[in-house]
């Protein structure tokens, strides 16, 4: 994983002496864009000089020449050390429905016409290589050529080859696995060719959004023929392929552009993040600057105390796991799975020493992607750190509309402290079942809050403002200083449309570091709020720094600033709701993959629709699965992991609500759900 130092640009503030604020940029007049990044799908660094934009396909270039970064894969339950589903393309090949290790296709998409796998099959039509470009492009095309050069055993020349008969289907979504010893076609057919004497093949078609397409071999009387005389097993089969090629034209739907892993030097607070773009349409081949273009920027950004967010661990003799470096996991340890002979599917090895154990996210030191931002000049809201990474989608909703990115920058500014950590809980509840903090959704609570700030790594200057954003209105009831909860009178008092600026009697520095207790009342109206929460210095001109829910103290049990709203019901028509694991693993190597959830239904006058919505913590609803028609009694359902777009969340703690949409009144049952990978 590759890291680069960053440049500082000083923004120099006229109106104070006393300014701390620099900004981290690229593109524009800072890094540039084609040297710092660790992921790049159709991308165009070249048409604006200092700017991104997504590729524009054309029917000069296939778009597999576009593509630097596939991924071969003998199964598509192997496990591809650093693959990210919707970032990297990959392709695999299977044989009469089983992997087949003798070849991954990497020769059918390397723009060599020289270059090509000698087709063969334990079943003419089970030969299939299907390819996933990550991200939908607008295609119009598909088809293949013949290797440029060379000969077949019989004499015949490879490039006048042809394939007698074959199937393309394609899809825009995933779509189910393998059953039954077979492979499935994909939703879309592209051809289903019985008959085919050409050796260059091209199959035209309406543009539309494709990702996945899935080429198969079938039976041709040909075939047949040489089927025949060699015991109803075909060695070489009629047809030989150099290329896959697939055009189109337009944009895709997602352009990704994802930074490296960016060395900061030292821990710094994090602003406002701010970015340059412009949005444009292709008319007649020419961009043309279009302001209500169908097409967006989606930036996440995430923050760290180390150069990787993962951690990574192998088997001890225990069979349990601990921890060890990324290059140990990645050359010294053996993969969980393996195959006993070429055409066996994979088995799992059992856990012990020199095997590769699970790869989790380093939640201690760094922080969740962050939701996407989508307009410039909003506040990044997350904790201070020394190591950064931005993750940009360019998105377009049309063929031709696209954004063009010019530039983007965050402001930075030195730490206040080491760190802030607080928790907080309900006044009555100091310390509730399981650490959760559950209110009823809106009743005037009064909660408290803890916090301690730690100076030991830093020379940090301190603080002396503390704001506490609820989402609502606020009452301060009192603030407490020092070991004995002495009751202290503020400073000064704020109460602001979302919460409340404490000015505190004492600046919190080294060498002035009591614990602070805060108790306020409000009402909450979400299923989940966090109570985000930051630390100000009155006397310079400096970025706050915000409070990190952690462990402050044996008084709280929550370790966390997060808040669940009841209804403070329990319905009569959900219940016994449970989940297969309170923490489920989603990442494809085919342990715990699922979330397999049951519930029952009681009092139902009739069959009714069921969902299960799934929310983040800052209240967004980030999947839905739509369960049918349900009546009373038993019943479950299965969730994948993956967002409404099909995309893997990731890892974290969500929130799980199961819901009836029926005319009649329900109380939707909510848990608490971690991801881990």
């Amino acid at each position: 994983m590759r890291r680069t130092t960053i440049v500082l640009f000083t923004l120099i503030l006229a109106q104070s002496a006393t300014a701390q604020i620099s900004h981290w940029q690229l593109g524009g007049s800072g890094l540039a864009w084609s040297e710092n990044d660790t992921t790049r799908l159709f991308v165009d660094f070249a048409t604006t000089p200092g700017a991104i934009q997504p590729t524009y396909f054309t029917l000069d270039e296939t778009v597999f020449s576009h593509i630097d970064n596939w991924a071969f894969w003998r199964d598509p339950s192997d496990r591809i050390f650093d693959y990210l589903d919707g970032e990297t393309p990959r392709m695999w090949k299977w044989n009469h429905g089983v992997p087949d290790p003798s070849e991954n296709g990497s020769w059918l998409i390397d723009g060599d016409p020289l270059t090509y796998n000698p087709p063969k099959a334990d079943r003419i039509e089970k030969e299939t290589f299907t390819m996933d470009l990550a991200v939908s492009v607008p295609a119009v095309a598909f088809g293949f050529i013949p290797p440029s050069e060379g000969f077949r055993s019989d004499g015949t020349p490879l490039e006048t080859d042809f394939v007698p008969a074959f199937q393309v289907t394609a899809s825009v979504a995933p779509e189910p696995p393998v059953l039954e010893g077979n492979i499935n076609p994909l939703s879309t057919v592209i051809t289903d060719t019985k008959s085919n004497f050409e050796p260059h093949v091209r199959i035209d078609f309406t543009r539309q959004y494709l990702r996945f397409l899935r080429y198969r071999r079938t039976l041709s009387l040909l075939d047949e023929d040489a089927q025949a005389k060699s015991g109803n097993v075909a060695i070489a089969l009629i047809g030989s392929i150099s290329e896959f090629q697939l055009f189109a034209q337009g944009v895709p739907r997602q352009a990704i552009y994802k930074t490296n892993i960016t060395d900061l030097g030292e821990p710094v607070n994090f602003g406002r993040l701010f970015w340059q773009a412009t949005k444009f349409r292709m008319v007649n081949g020419t961009p043309v600057e279009t302001p209500d273009a169908a097409a967006q920027l989606k930036i996440e950004v995430r923050t760290g105390l180390d150069n990787d967010p993962a951690v990574y661990h192998e088997y001890m003799d225990t069979g349990l796991e601990r921890v060890v470096s990324r290059d140990h996991y990645e050359n010294a340890l053996r993969t969980r799975f393996v195959r006993i002979t070429a055409a066996s599917d994979l088995s799992e090895r059992q856990p012990k020493p020199g095997v590769r154990a699970s790869i989790g996210y380093d939640s201690d030191n760094w922080t969740f992607w962050s939701a996407p931002f989508v307009e410039s000049g909003q506040p990044i809201n997350l904790r201070n750190g020394t190591y950064l990474q931005f993750r940009v989608t360019m998105e377009s909703d049309s063929f031709d509309d696209f954004v063009r990115l010019d530039s983007l920058w965050l402001e930075t500014a030195p730490l206040l402290a080491a760190n802030v950590r607080g928790e907080v809980a309900p006044l009555d509840d100091p310390q509730p079942v399981g650490g959760i903090t559950q209110v009823p959704l809106g009743e005037a609570i009064e909660f408290v809050y803890d916090l301690q700030a730690d100076f030991e790594t830093v020379n940090a200057p301190g603080f002396d403002l503390l704001r506490i954003r609820t989402g609502h209105q606020t009452e301060l009831k009192s603030l407490q200083l020092g070991e004995s909860r002495t009751e202290t009178a503020p400073a000064e008092v704020v109460q602001e449309p979302e919460g409340l600026l404490i000015h505190l009697p004492e600046r919190i520095t080294r060498t002035n570091n009591p614990p602070i207790r805060i108790v306020f009342g409000t009402e909450i109206f979400e299923f989940a709020t966090t109570f985000q929460s930051e630390v100000l210095d009155s006397e310079r001109d400096i970025l706050p720094q915000p409070v990190v829910g952690a462990d402050v103290g044996e008084a709280l049990s929550t370790n966390s600033l997060r808040v669940l709203g009841t209804t403070g019901q329990k319905t009569a028509f959900i219940q016994n709701l449970t989940f297969s694991s309170s923490v489920f693993t989603p990442n494809g190597d085919g342990i715990n993959d699922e979330l397999h959830i049951a519930y029952s239904l009681f009092r139902l006058p009739e069959t009714v629709p069921v969902v299960l919505e799934i929310y983040s913590l800052d209240g967004r609803r980030v999947a839905l699965v739509e369960a049918g028609l349900q009546s009373a009694g038993p019943q479950s359902l299965r969730w994948d992991g993956r967002d409404e777009t099909g995309q893997r969340l990731p890892p974290g703690l969500y929130l799980v609500a199961l819901d009836l949409r029926s005319e009649f009144a329900a109380d939707p049952q909510l848990r608490p759900l971690g991801i881990a990978y």
